[in-house]
């Protein structure tokens, strides 16, 4: 009887080990839902749209997207964190929702390192600090002046509470000494829109959602907010060339799965988002819309979120804005 129990403990052992294996194998059988967690029309959904598309083409199934906003991301975010893992619920990763959500609400839902199993890092972007052209603020030395004039009358619009773009705000009122109010929109889309219909004067958004209004001068451009100037927007200066001592506020994107995702499948969907990333279509998209391509391992992106998220922590405390 006890040889006749370990023959039943290796066989079960067997099947442990080859049953992961068998499903990547075959793995995707049907679509996939790349959830992005917020409106449509914002930086994420650009990413996340062209990923979609080129990795629906070099795995065979369709990788559909399915917009999901609300809470600053985490709304999306969390459901992800509590799907089935078996690699048919994807997440768009983004600073604003594995970085600054669990440290600006108490309780997200979800925690960034324990929550997922990274895929890899798609890329980053800066953002952009951007007026409406009746505005009258030239430069960022014009608006931190006209801010100072009139003292809590200037609002500006973002992707939402929490965002990257909420929280880069409020990090340049704090460096540059002046109060701002805040109007939080369901993602960057929208905020824009108020931005182009002059309802509010200013707004951060990522580069890849602004620079085609900036360029057709529905929009002007004061500063990006990485420590060099965007390829995509060349004559906008920095945070820093502004006289803001070391701003730096770019955001990154990646794929995640839920955690207990199988490794087979991780590895899978790894070497299909470098390979989609490496196709030409993908480095012109995505460079048309100011985003540098940074492709890793997932041990690469696992590491950066932890890293990413100390960081804008931070920021977080430093800015006063948490939310119950």
């Amino acid at each position: 009887m006890p040889s006749r129990n370990k023959w039943i403990c290796a066989a079960v052992i067997i099947l442990g080990l080859i049953a992961p294996a068998a499903h990547a194998q075959n793995y995707p059988a049907r679509a996939i839902t790349l959830v992005i967690p917020f409106a449509p029309g914002g930086s994420t959904s650009i990413v996340g749209r062209a990923i979609a598309d080129k990795m629906s083409e070099l795995l065979g199934e369709k990788v559909v997207v399915d917009n999901r906003p609300g809470a600053g991301g985490t709304v999306g975010t969390k459901a992800v964190a509590k799907s089935e893992p078996d690699g048919y619920t994807l997440l768009l990763g983004y600073t604003g929702t594995l970085a600054i959500g669990p440290s600006l609400y108490k309780n997200p839902g979800y925690d960034p390192r324990k929550d997922f199993a990274p895929i890899g890092m798609i890329g980053n972007a800066p953002n952009s600090l951007v007026v409406h052209p009746s505005f009258p603020a030239k430069t960022v030395a014009d608006l931190i002046a006209y801010a100072k004039a009139n003292p809590e009358k200037v609002n500006f619009g973002s992707a939402g509470a929490g965002t990257a773009s909420h929280i880069t705000g409020e990090y340049f009122a704090r460096a540059a000494g002046i109060k701002l109010g805040h109007i939080p929109y369901r993602g960057t889309g929208p905020a824009l829109t108020d931005l182009l219909g002059g309802h509010i004067p200013m707004a951060f958004a990522p580069i890849p959602a602004s620079h085609a209004n900036v360029a057709a001068g529905k929009l002007r451009a004061l500063a990006v907010t990485s420590v060099t100037r965007s390829g995509l927007l060349p004559e906008v200066p920095t945070m820093v060339e502004a006289g803001l001592g070391s701003f730096d506020a770019s955001l990154y994107y990646g794929l995640v799965a839920p955690a207990g995702t199988p490794r087979p499948v991780v590895d899978k969907l790894n070497k299909t988002l470098r390979n989609a990333l490496a196709s030409e279509e993908v480095k012109r998209q995505l460079g048309n819309d100011g985003t540098e391509i940074t492709p890793g391992t997932p041990e690469d992106y696992a590491e950066f979120i932890d890293k990413d998220e100390k960081k804008w922590s931070q920021l977080v405390r430093a800015s006063g804005v948490e939310q119950e």
